[in-house]
């Protein structure tokens, strides 16, 4: 008899110039989300997990069955993989009513055509639909044909849900709703759930655990709030929004691989560190700052982006950095490409942690 143990893959691809080699698990509690750049192998993990690739090497188990084992010749077809897939173009028939787009996998499991409607027909009212049943795909909005996919996904209650960019092409007026409907069908839903995305909304709100892929490679995985607070690489740290750098701590002093250097407020950290810091903490003058930062250095802003309430400049110096400004601020500062200004930073505001 079979476990909800969950999902463990070890997973060895080439694909043209992408190697994929990532070790990858997934509990049936969790939903878990590949987050990571284009071209990082976000969407060849999902297609090895459904079946649609095969692994060069390694093996993929998915609740005590092996599904993929090229070791032992191993490898179950994706129609006989007890998956569902929401794709991100939803890829719904367009000549089927959004009833049969539902019923279409359990008629192919050859259920019964009388129960696979009564079926769908319960999954499209769990959706909200239960009034566009008899809809096609072209009468429905992004938002309708969206929760129709997921419909079609989990009516099988699959013991493995694969979603790619669910969200990606819903317009943003529907991309709240649906996101926080998605997260309450995810948390009902029975099975492994694995996510694909590279928004970082969509990651905080959806996911339980995140795994942050880059160039066919894990680079950092756990909770959003752990990932958030210690970025390891250049691309989560822009995600987050923080400052990073990477150096040699020692006696409170961090010393930057690119040059430069960081005071600490603890003596303690030693050794090659990563070290954060929010840009909001950064301060912007027009001369040399007085006071306490211990963290000073003139530098030259190179670029000025308004976002929102938010001002976010870039100064280029002995040690680089953005900082966040208001709009207020940066009109009397006279913010704008070229410009002369001092980056102050306060000890207390660089966050360290072993790299």
């Amino acid at each position: 008899m079979k476990t909800d143990t969950g999902l463990e893959a070890s997973v060895r691809v080439q694909r043209g110039a992408l190697t994929l080699a990532v070790d990858f698990a997934a509990g049936p509690d969790q939903v878990v989300v590949v987050l990571g750049p284009n071209g990082a192998g976000k969407t060849t993990l999902l297609r090895v997990l459904a079946g649609l690739l095969a692994v060069d090497s390694g093996r993929v188990v998915l609740d005590g069955e092996v599904l993929d084992d090229p070791a032992t010749g191993s490898f179950v077809p994706a129609e006989r993989r007890a998956i569902g897939m929401l794709f991100q173009d939803y890829l719904l028939f367009p000549f089927l009513s959004a009833r049969d787009n539902v019923a279409f996998g359990l008629r192919s499991q050859g259920i019964r055509k009388a129960n696979a409607r009564r079926r769908a027909e319960e999954w499209l009212a769990r959706v909200g639909l239960a009034d566009r049943a008899g809809a096609k795909p072209h009468e429905l909005s992004g938002g309708q044909a969206q929760r129709v996919a997921l419909a079609r996904a989990l009516v099988s209650e699959p013991r493995l849900l694969l979603l790619d960019e669910p969200l990606a092409a819903l317009d943003a007026g529907a991309r709240a709703e649906i996101r926080r409907e998605l997260r309450r069908h995810l948390d009902a839903a029975r099975g492994t759930r694995v996510l694909v995305t590279h928004d970082p909304v969509d990651a905080a709100v959806l996911g339980h655990r995140l795994v942050v892929l880059e160039e066919g490679r894990i680079v950092q995985e756990g909770s959003h709030r752990d990932v958030s607070a210690h970025p390891r690489s250049r691309y989560v740290a822009d995600l987050v929004g923080v400052n990073l750098y990477r150096g040699q701590a020692r006696r409170g002093v961090v010393r930057l691989a690119g040059g430069g250097e960081l005071t600490v407020a603890s003596s303690e950290a030693t050794g090659e560190v990563f070290a954060t810091v929010h840009p909001r903490a950064v301060a912007i003058h027009l001369a040399p700052p007085e006071g306490s930062p211990r963290n000073r250095w003139q530098g030259r802003v190179t670029d000025v982006d308004t976002l929102g309430d938010r001002v976010r400049v870039r100064i280029d110096g002995p040690v680089s950095v953005i900082a966040e400004v208001t709009p207020t601020a940066a009109g009397e500062l006279g913010l704008g490409p070229g410009r002369e200004v001092w980056a102050a930073v306060k000890a207390t505001d660089v966050v360290v942690y072993p790299a």
